[in-house]
């Protein structure tokens, strides 16, 4: 009996040791926690600086010749007589190709005999309501009245003469000048873009084709422009006269600017997005830019300079209240501000800090993969002579 109590009274110490020694590392844990937890917490900031913030819209699309000129004659013939070809520089007046078509020659030639016979016409009609006017004045009152029939339908006659050189004689110029168009002529100076026909070619079979194109385009290069897609979200801010940067995807080393020129009062909708088409006219022309090449436009609706700037990730909302973080030593302080403008990068602060003030961007926070490893480190604690023993 006197050993078993021993056996206990020797167990109640170790258990009692175990306790004590349960409880330190315990405390030692959650202090080193509370420590690790604290030193894990780091920010990165960014100082308040005044500067210039700009706001753009952004768009895409395609370079286009302003000034462009599809020459596609009315008539058809033979194509005779190409005298141009793809990049040569002509003037307005120029002859480009000639069209054989015979038929042209004979119907002036009719056209024109009408218009002289009509002439014809008119005269004998006048002269015969000379004679019946006369007839009538010299008549006795027997004859008057019959006179007088004649008369009516002399001046009948007069009129429909001169109603007939009208038609004759448009339908004479008519002719002479589809007649005039078998020489085919430049209608702007400039440079040739496409030709789509060659000498022999039947331009009756050509007009007649679903695909067919334009003879010959002609494009004034000196007038190229951007024409680019902006967004209906974003088209509203877009004003005539606004600065844009330009960008393209062929010339990657090339960046031009312009001004916007015309905005399309008409959207596009594609794919259920509405789209509005915005022309933008070069600065300067450099000689790289060709038709057709895509091109990216920054247009630049906003400009504020000399204002206090942050990064727009430092600037939190918080019951439609905007705050910034400012970390003074090591403890983060909220300060209420006035945001103003921002794009995709900064906003403009309009009160509530100072230039050369440290706003927080970022929070970083890794205590939470710490405590987890340290909450496993404790699942493992195992105490001897717990759980297990048996006292007999």
């Amino acid at each position: 009996m006197n050993e078993q109590i021993k056996k206990i009274t020797k167990n109640k110490k170790i258990i009692a040791t175990l306790a004590v020694i349960l409880i330190a590392s315990g405390s030692y844990y959650w202090y080193s926690r509370s420590k690790n937890s604290t030193a894990s917490v780091q920010y990165k900031t960014a100082v308040a600086e005044k500067g210039t913030l700009t706001v753009s819209v952004s768009g895409s699309g395609n370079v286009i010749v302003d000034d462009s000129a599809n020459i596609d004659p009315t008539i058809t013939g033979t194509v005779t007589n190409l005298s141009v070809a793809v990049g040569d520089k002509v003037e307005k007046g120029q002859l480009l190709f000639s069209i054989i078509n015979d038929d042209l020659g004979v119907s002036a030639t009719k056209a024109h005999s009408s218009y002289l016979q009509s002439l014809a016409s008119l005269e004998t009609a006048k002269a015969s309501k000379k004679e019946a006017k006369k007839n009538v004045e010299d008549s006795d009152s027997d004859d008057k009245s019959m006179y007088k029939q004649k008369l009516e339908a002399a001046e009948i006659s007069v009129t429909v003469a001169e109603e007939n050189i009208k038609s004759s004689l448009e339908s004479y110029n008519n002719a002479k000048t589809d007649y005039a168009k078998r020489n085919v002529a430049a209608s702007i100076s400039g440079t040739v873009n496409a030709i789509n026909i060659k000498n022999g070619d039947d331009l009756s079979r050509l007009s007649s084709n679903s695909n067919s194109q334009a003879p010959i385009v002609l494009g004034d290069l000196s007038t190229l422009k951007a024409q680019v897609e902006v967004n209906e979200v974003d088209i509203a801010n877009v004003k005539i006269g606004q600065k844009s940067d330009l960008t393209f995807n062929a010339i990657s080393d090339l960046k031009a600017s312009g001004k916007v020129e015309k905005i399309d009062s008409l959207g596009t909708l594609t794919s259920g997005v509405v789209t509005y088409n915005v022309t933008i006219s070069f600065d300067s022309l450099d000689p790289r830019i060709k038709p057709e090449m895509s091109v990216s436009a920054n247009i630049i609706t906003e400009t504020r300079s000399d204002v206090i700037l942050v990064p727009s990730s430092a600037v939190k909302t918080r019951s439609g209240k905007s705050f910034v973080q400012i970390l003074a030593g090591q403890t983060p302080e909220n300060k209420t501000v006035e945001a103003g403008l921002s794009n995709d990068t900064q906003t403009e602060i309009v009160s509530g800090i100072s230039a050369g003030e440290k706003v927080i961007t970022q929070t970083i926070n890794s205590s939470t993969s710490t405590s987890s490893t340290s909450s496993t480190s404790k699942s493992n604690v195992r105490i001897p002579g717990l759980g297990g023993g048996h006292i007999d």
